[in-house]
């Protein structure tokens, strides 16, 4: 018999009112959440003790942020890859990608074990099959991992460093490579989870100390953990259609935060869209990996 998944319910911690909240990442030695709002070119700073949230401009559309092993932050922005020294210090460019290109942005990305920042491009009309998924190096190498993707998305790794997880919004689904971490490479592609369109589209994700795989589900109103074979092991119940992805944070990463979207118009269903919300499903995550810059 077939155990039904376990559901759990995610409170909100910060009325942000996000027009794209996504890509958190908690820092375990601040002990502070970082995330951005893609289309107001935000990074912002959460501080779950004081409630305070703090917010940088970084001039255009930045779809992630990783942490660097000295404590800057690197950006995957439009125009390309760039780190932030101290909190409000000026940016400086890293590595351009895809400078030639107007109709194109960079979206979700995650740092691997190595210190390799990954983080792929998406057409800004959603026209199918612009984008491509990149990989960073630390000596600002940039190397183009796949092409022909239309809305590059969610990237993590298996906890024993063999298995990339990827998602490609509009295929509808999460898909897994064999993963060689020495030379940060991908084969194998294969599918591991398809999500019925009635449930909302695969967002972000990211992997929990188990192995298990998180999935925010755009307009689907939740948070799915998966089994790394592809059984639905929970849902996290979000009042919010527009679900992003999740981090693990909190002292004992325990903590899963959640990231918001706005509806196009508004809708007095989901009045804390935008918003950043917690839920305590008694599950602990990883510690982010950080670029080796």
């Amino acid at each position: 018999m077939v155990e039904p998944p376990e559901r759990w319910k995610a409170e909100l911690v910060l009325d942000a009112r996000a027009v794209l909240g996504e890509g958190p990442v908690w820092d375990e030695t601040a002990g502070v959440l970082y995330w951005v709002d893609i289309d107001q070119s935000a990074v912002n700073r959460y501080d779950p003790v004081s409630g305070e949230n703090l917010t940088v401009d970084v001039g255009e559309p930045v779809g992630a942020v990783a942490l660097c092993a000295g404590g800057e932050l690197v950006l995957a922005r439009k125009s390309g890859f760039a780190v932030l020294d101290e909190w409000g210090s000026p940016l400086r460019l890293f590595a351009a990608v895809e400078a030639d290109r107007e109709d194109t942005r960079m979206n979700d990305g995650a740092c691997d074990a190595r210190g390799r920042f990954w983080a792929g491009t998406m057409h800004a009309g959603l026209e199918a099959g612009h984008g491509s998924l990149y990989r960073l190096d630390p000596d600002a190498t940039v190397s183009p991992m796949l092409t022909g993707v239309s809305i590059s998305n969610g990237i993590a790794w298996s906890p024993d460093d063999t298995t990339m997880y990827y998602v490609d919004t509009p295929t509808g689904g999460i898909d897994a490579f064999d993963f060689d971490s020495a030379a940060g490479t991908i084969s194998g592609r294969r599918r591991i989870v398809t999500i019925d369109p009635q449930h909302g589209s695969p967002d972000g994700l990211i992997v929990d100390a188990d192995g298990c795989l998180w999935v925010g589900l755009w307009e689907g109103w939740a948070v799915r953990r998966y089994a790394p074979d592809g059984d639905l092991l929970g849902v996290v119940e979000v009042p919010v259609a527009r679900v992003t992805k999740c981090a693990f944070g909190g002292p004992e990463l325990d903590d899963l935060y959640m990231t918001t979207a706005s509806p196009d118009e508004p809708d007095a269903a989901q009045p804390y869209a935008g918003g950043v919300f917690r839920a305590r499903t008694g599950v602990r995550g990883l510690p982010a990996n950080r670029f080796a810059c």
